[in-house]
């Protein structure tokens, strides 16, 4: 997981943005004189009049307001503003922005291989493809998305929302498919750990990824056919930008929301979510452990991603989440050691109870989790499983898979696609003069055209790399069985694509011992897992490995 899914739980306690309000402040504190910003969510069937009403009596003033899902944005200089708001009859809670650190510059997940002493090798070639490197892309070959584009290669009127930390829209295989129409910026930079604002408003213009996930993610749900580079699995549908992630990689609600409501108001077809909201790895509505501030802010992100998915839903959008990289079953999940992941407090254990904590989106209304596999197969050592959530499994990439091969702890295992220049070389793989630096060429790739335009493509691995792929295949459904709707609109029923897309998908039974253990990869017991369930549903693939063929060959239920 990454803030994002390869992002994942990584984000460690000193990395971070928001904080719980009030945690630790007496109730009646005097105004601090600073400016607080907070994410403020109403209580069901509560109007916006009374629920703004309410936040001014708690002192607090609202810079922006989404009244359709009962989300306010506000600014306060009361030190007990967060009491007051969760005491407030009409109000559930408040979440404070407060930034006090700095993400890794690594994500100890996604970038395994940049972390490992190990060697790198380029792994087995496959057959020359469409693009140049779409013979580094076995992901596309396990799907069967090198088959399926030969019927159905994406629909340009079909458009996929990447809920992110950006989409670079330079990039010469995202260009001929970027819709600048649609693409939105919901996350402006926050300096204390995004680094200095690009941009004197901070906001930046919408076709930029600071980050470099949104753009890896988006590159494998649609980057073009187009003889260069890379292809993704719907290599002719939109991509919209919905930036909803900082540049640092962390993920808050009040811009999640945000953008989660522009796709539905705008009509987009599907959503693809690889990331978790922080800064609560699980969201529980009464954690014994966690302060009556804490536990309010928590309620309100449940109810707001409740609202905000549901909205989304209900306009026609399929959503789509990595189902994280915390190596656990989502159904019997382990203490929280890692939450919160900033503020004032520093992370500490919380039992989790599975009834009443939620692991945000992927455990969310309507989300289709994806579990991740490498290029055998297996389960990937760090992805997250379970019968409760996992609905298809994907190519994710494991950088330690094939133990006993030569293939093993090699980048080739991993995801390739594409990446931003500029976040390559503050990574150090490219130099000043576009150069890929000693040493990083087994996993850093960069083409030219004959202009002189070069373009640059990195390997990531997490459940992040998986759901793209599951967007990407719903994106062709969409494509393929879609129908025109409304005034120039055209989309297929999410349930319809989501029911498409199970019953499609390749069944793979548990392995045998069910219990599989990652000590020849070199984990620890902790990271054991147990595969329940059947050949047509389990723990580790759910309904099985999506299959973007059978997806665009199989007549449609409706």
């Amino acid at each position: 997981m990454s803030k994002r899914f390869t992002v994942g739980v990584i984000a460690t306690a000193a990395a971070l943005a928001l904080t719980v309000t009030g945690m630790g402040v007496p109730a009646g504190a005097e105004p601090s004189g600073v400016a607080r910003t907070f994410t403020v969510v109403a209580e069901d069937g509560v109007s916006a009049d009374a629920a703004i009403a309410a936040i001014r009596s708690a002192g607090g003033t609202v810079v922006s307001r989404t009244d359709e899902v009962g989300v306010y944005q506000v600014t306060s200089d009361r030190a007990d503003f967060a009491t007051k708001a969760t005491a407030a009859a009409a109000l559930i809670g408040a979440a404070e922005e407060k930034a006090i650190g700095r993400k890794p510059k690594l994500d100890r997940v996604e970038q395994e291989h940049l972390l490992a002493a190990a060697g790198k090798g380029a792994g087995k070639q496959r057959g020359k493809k469409l693009d140049p490197l779409d013979d580094k892309l076995w992901g596309l070959e396990m799907i069967r998305a090198d088959k399926a584009r030969k019927i159905e290669p994406g629909d340009r009127r079909v458009t996929v929302g990447v809920l992110d930390t950006g989409v670079d829209a330079s990039h010469p295989d995202i260009a001929p498919n970027f819709n600048w129409a649609l693409s939105r910026n919901f996350a402006p930079d926050i300096p204390e750990i995004d680094g200095p604002c690009e941009v004197a408003s901070c906001l930046d213009p919408a076709g930029t990824d600071d980050g470099g996930h949104g753009t890896h993610v988006a590159g494998t749900i649609g980057a073009a056919a187009n003889g260069f580079g890379l292809s993704g699995v719907a290599p002719k549908v939109s991509l919209v930008n919905l930036k909803g992630g900082q540049d640092s990689g962390y993920f808050f609600l009040n811009p999640v929301v945000n953008a989660l409501l522009h796709a539905g108001k705008s009509g987009l077809d599907v959503v693809n979510m690889s990331f978790y909201v922080d800064p609560w790895l699980y969201n529980c509505t009464a954690n014994p452990a966690d302060s009556p501030e804490a536990q309010a802010a928590q309620r309100a992100t449940i109810q707001a991603m409740k609202r905000a998915l549901t909205f989304a839903h209900n306009r026609g959008v399929t959503l789509v989440g990595a189902l994280g990289n915390n190596h656990e079953d989502l159904g019997d999940p382990r203490t929280d050691t890692s939450s919160p992941n900033y503020g004032d407090v520093a992370p500490y254990p919380r039992e989790i109870d599975n009834n009443s904590c939620w692991n945000l989106p992927t455990e969310g209304a309507h989300v289709i989790s994806v579990s991740s596999v490498g290029p055998s197969g297996k389960k990937a050592d760090y992805s997250n499983y379970g019968t409760e959530q996992t609905a298809v499994a994907a190519p994710g990439g494991w950088f330690r898979d094939g133990f006993g091969t030569d293939t093993f702890r090699t980048d080739a295992n991993m995801i390739l696609s594409t990446y931003p220049l500029k976040v390559l070389q503050e990574e150090g793989t490219v130099d000043e003069d576009g150069n890929i630096v000693p040493g990083a060429e087994t996993f850093v790739f960069k083409e030219c055209k004959a202009n002189g335009q070069c373009a640059y493509y990195t390997y990531l691995q997490g459940t992040s790399m998986a759901a793209p792929h599951a967007s990407g295949v719903a994106a062709l459904i969409v494509s393929r069985y879609g129908k025109p709707q409304g005034r120039g609109g055209f989309g297929l029923a999410p349930d319809v694509v989501e029911r498409q897309l199970l019953r499609t998908a390749a069944e793979r039974a548990c392995p045998e011992p069910r219990l599989q253990t990652y000590t020849n990869e070199g984990r620890p017991v902790e990271f054991d897992a147990y595969c329940a369930g059947s050949p047509d549903f389990n723990g580790f693939y759910g309904h099985g490995i999506i299959d973007a063929y059978a997806a665009v060959t199989t007549p449609l239920r409706r």
